[in-house]
């Protein structure tokens, strides 16, 4: 099976994510990680399985993230398994109590789902739901556990694909 990880990443968190999917696939694929600025929309020729993740900016894929998804040539991804992750500040990591009441609508956007839905959008099967991990701050560390939850993320893809 050939798989490719793509992400972007500005604090490293999303890139440990990714490292962490990509090194558990790697029991059944030939996987390449890549960020998202070094593939080339039109290159995917081959692939059995994407996994496309990104930071949450403004509630939504980041901006690298949304252009590459955008360029995606219509039905590029027909006879894909994708898979969409995404890192960001659970509710429950914002200290106010206000800004937490004020942002709960918006918390429950993130990246993740956005990117699933655009890759089906361009012919992918999606085989497994989309997932996101958590990020003390907005620099992070990661939330302690979701390097393992990332690797068993990535056992449910294996399971599906």
């Amino acid at each position: 099976m050939k798989a490719l990880v793509i992400y972007e990443s500005f604090f490293g968190n999303t890139e440990q994510i990714a490292q962490a999917v990509a090194e558990t696939l790697a029991a059944r694929a030939d996987v390449v990680v890549k960020r998202v600025s070094e593939v080339p929309p039109q290159s995917l020729a081959g692939l059995d399985l994407l996994v496309v993740g990104s930071a949450t900016r403004a509630f939504q894929p980041s901006p690298g993230t949304k252009a590459w998804l955008a360029q995606l040539p219509a039905d590029s991804l027909r006879g894909v398994k994708v898979a969409a992750f995404d890192t960001h500040i659970p509710i429950e990591g914002i200290k106010s109590k206000l800004a937490r009441a004020l942002l709960r609508p918006l918390l429950t956007r993130y990246a993740a789902k956005p990117i699933a839905n655009a890759l089906q959008g361009k012919g992918g099967a999606l085989a497994v739901p989309p997932e996101g991990f958590g990020v003390q701050g907005t620099e992070g560390p990661l939330v302690t556990g979701e390097l393992e939850r990332a690797r068993a993320w990535a056992n449910q893809i294996l399971a599906a694909v």
